[in-house]
């Protein structure tokens, strides 16, 4: 069993607002070292030892972020952040065992905004905490009211609506596309890039994730997603388009309106 060194608590910026995180963890001294960290770190945290736990605290509170553990005996963590992405808009980070690639590619492509290799250092996991939350919609503030259309950031591009502000894009006839939040931060990068040339690297950097092997087939996953739903021929794009050896452009010449 990991039990991490706990170190002194962090003097970095704190996130406002004091961010709500749950930790989903079978190992108990790992789940309470966690929370412990991170609670003098200055955030309000939760912990649940199964995702059956999970799963009735979520009934009846909001978490801006969830650590879930991929490898926990019943429901494993994959299947519990699809259910939790399907109640609140929330940040996750999937904690794996090392060499277990496949389980960290599954979840990004299914909107994980971050993972953890286990064992991990608690430093470590507060800065990926701090990143992921400066770039996810508070749960407290889900229920606010919409700022004025006038001081949105609005985005439009054949036939496409993208609000950047409220997170969301609608397509030519109105109808609002399902994004994950990982695949909308992708677009958002881009939208505020346009005609732009953007290494792999770029993009992580600019998404908060992490540069590792695996970070550029995270990318690739993610932008084949965006294709399949905003391109005619995801095959041929005429929007994001593959510059080979390079990066990626989102191409917006005045065809594309």
């Amino acid at each position: 069993m990991f039990i991490p060194n706990l170190l002194s608590a962090d003097s970095g910026g704190q996130i406002p607002l004091r961010a709500r995180i749950v930790i989903v963890e079978d190992e108990p001294d790992l789940r309470d070292a966690v929370a412990e960290y991170l609670g003098v770190n200055g955030f309000d945290v939760a912990t649940a030892e199964s995702a059956a736990a999970m799963r009735q605290l979520a009934e009846t509170q909001a978490f801006d972020l969830a650590i879930l553990d991929i490898a926990m005996p019943g429901e494993d963590g994959l299947s519990l952040g699809r259910w939790l992405r399907s109640k609140m808009p929330i940040g996750i980070i999937y904690a794996t065992a090392a060499g277990t690639a496949i389980d960290r590619i599954v979840g990004l492509e299914i909107g994980a905004d971050d993972y953890m290799v286990k064992p991990y250092e608690l430093r470590e996991l507060l800065a990926r905490v701090r990143s992921v939350l400066r770039r996810v919609p508070r749960a407290v503030e889900a229920d606010a009211p919409a700022s004025a259309e006038g001081s949105r950031r609005i985005v439009n591009f054949g036939g496409f609506r993208a609000d950047l502000d409220g997170r969301m894009i609608t397509g030519p006839k109105g109808v609002l596309l399902d994004l994950s939040r990982s695949e909308f931060d992708v677009l958002e990068v881009f939208l505020t890039r346009t005609n732009r040339l953007l290494s792999r690297t770029a993009i992580s950097d600019a998404i908060g994730l992490a540069e590792d092997p695996e970070s550029s087939r995270a990318i690739d996953i993610r932008i084949m997603r965006l294709r399949k739903k905003i391109e005619d021929d995801p095959s041929n794009p005429k929007f994001l388009r593959t510059v080979r050896g390079e990066g990626y452009i989102f191409s917006l010449s005045s065809e594309a309106y």
